[in-house]
Order: C-alpha cells, then structure tokens, then sequence
C-alpha cells in the first residue's frame, strides 16, 4: 500500500489514487471488466509502460483485481475490487466537476 507514514488520511488516500491515470483506470473498470487492451483503447494517450505500471500498483493497493486465465493466447481481465467500492463516488464526483469545467480546448 501506499506510504502510510502520513498521520494525514487525505495525503494517504491521494497516494494510493493519485497521478494522472489511476483515477481514469478506475473510472473505465467501474462498468465492468476490462482487458489491457479494452483499457488502451479507452486511454489512447497513456503508453503501455505507463497503464501497466499504474494497473499494478492499483492491484498491490488492493483497489483492483487480476484475473490470468490459462488459454492461448493468454487473458487477463482488470476488475475493481470491493476496497475500490467507497472510492466510485469520488470518481463519479471529479466526472461530475470535470463537466462544468472550461475545455482548454476550445480556448
């Protein structure tokens, strides 16, 4: 898990889902599994280095789960785990803001 030397809940909820790309990973897992490349397609600016990364920490912190099946080719399926269950709000919410949020995009 993250860093739990921080007395601050805050500080260490943020070390477990911050950076760019857990909340997004999350936010695509909260429909249902997903393999790696469903989730690529899905975040077509993260590279693969960086969503594998991110994919694991989110397992070692226990927020998502691994499922290897033993077919040829190999599948693997990402889905969130319970712990994740009080964090979809969150995700829903930073949806929510991001909505009413200027699109730097059309500056």
């Amino acid at each position: 898990m993250a860093d739990r030397a921080s007395n601050c809940p805050v500080e260490q909820a943020l070390g477990i889902i911050g950076g760019k790309w857990k909340g997004i990973i999350l936010y695509h897992l909260m429909t249902g599994k997903k393999r790696f490349g469903e989730l690529r397609k899905q975040m077509p600016s993260v590279t693969q280095r960086m969503l594998t990364k991110q994919l694991r920490e989110l397992e070692n912190d226990g927020l998502i789960h691994r499922e290897v099946y033993k077919v040829v080719p190999p599948k693997v399926e990402y889905s969130l785990t319970p712990m994740a269950e009080p964090v979809k709000p969150i995700i829903l919410a930073l949806k929510e803001w991001g909505t009413t949020l200027p699109n730097p995009d059309m500056s």
